[in-house]
This record gives C-alpha cells, structure tokens and sequence, in this order.
C-alpha cells in the first residue's frame, strides 16, 4: 500500500538543521511519528514527498524556510509589559507557550527590561532550512472516525466515542 491521501502513516524521522546539528529524531524517543495524509498533520512539503512512498522506503528532505516554518518576520518581535509574564526570574532565551489567533504559539524571550519584555513570536526554526531522513514504517486506510477527526486515533476508539466527545 503507498501513502495516499485519507491513509495513516507511521514513519521515523531525524530533523536536522542547515548545519546538521540533529534538532529531534523520533527514534531517541523511542515513538515513531503517526499522521494522516492529506490533512494537513504535518508540513505540506514533507507531504508532497512521501506521497506515493511505501512500506520501507527512506528518503531525504531539504525545506527551504518558506516551505518549513517560514521565513522570520522583525514585525513580530515586539514589546510587552513585564506583568503579562507570570515567572518573576525571566531570562534571554526562555520560552512560554502563549495563545495565537491560529492556535498557540511559542514566544521566546529576547531582553528582560525593567517594566518591559522583549518578545519574538516567530517560529523558533523559522528562517532556517530543515533537512528530514524519514522511514516509512506503515500505511493503513483510516479509519471513519479518524476521518472524522482529521488526525490518527488510539486503537479501538468507535466512531460513537468520537461523537460523544463532540457533545457539550
């Protein structure tokens, strides 16, 4: 079976960046990563390359910054108010998940001043070229529920336990 779209994927990856530093690699956790296709789980540009791959195969990836994590925009690095940080020790290159308008996103600590923080919102890998080594481990159809959901499931869930967690 090849990777499709509405097909589950289970796949090892190592992400390094231009430079070749290993930022994560799903085998030191011992937990392959398990997505559905054409969903938009993971990046559209690792998507497009493991379209059609099967059971086995192990490919190579570059993403260019604009297919990856984007490219960093200055716009979003700006100045908050020391009270919208509940830690009282903040430190340069500290991170806090914050909500976003598309969902959370991560702000990273630039400066600490006196009544200020000096935040970047960007993407911490945004601007940078990411190299993928993936290994498509399984391709399975998904399931009705997972495809109700969007997104892999735990083994066994019915599609009635799906609906039952949409009712208020």
């Amino acid at each position: 079976m090849t990777i499709a779209p509405q097909r589950v994927v289970t796949l090892h990856y190592v992400l390094s960046d231009q430079d070749g530093n290993v930022l994560d690699d799903s085998r030191a956790r011992a937990q392959p990563l398990e997505y559905l296709h054409g969903h938009g789980n993971i990046m559209a540009g690792l998507e497009r390359a493991l379209e059609a791959q099967s059971v086995g195969a192990e490919l190579s990836v570059t993403l260019m910054p604009a297919d990856a994590y984007g490219l960093r925009d200055e716009a979003l690095v700006r100045e908050v108010g020391r009270h919208a940080f509940p830690a009282p020790d903040l430190a340069p290159g500290m991170r806090f998940q914050t909500p976003g308008d598309d969902g959370p996103e991560i702000v990273t600590i630039l400066e600490v001043r006196d009544d200020s923080v000096l935040v970047d919102t960007n993407h911490p890998l945004a601007g940078q070229t990411l190299r993928y080594r993936l290994e498509v481990l399984e391709v399975r159809e998904a399931t009705r529920a997972e495809l109700a959901k969007g997104h892999p499931l735990p083994p066994g869930t019915e599609p009635s336990e799906v609906e039952d967690k949409k009712m208020p």
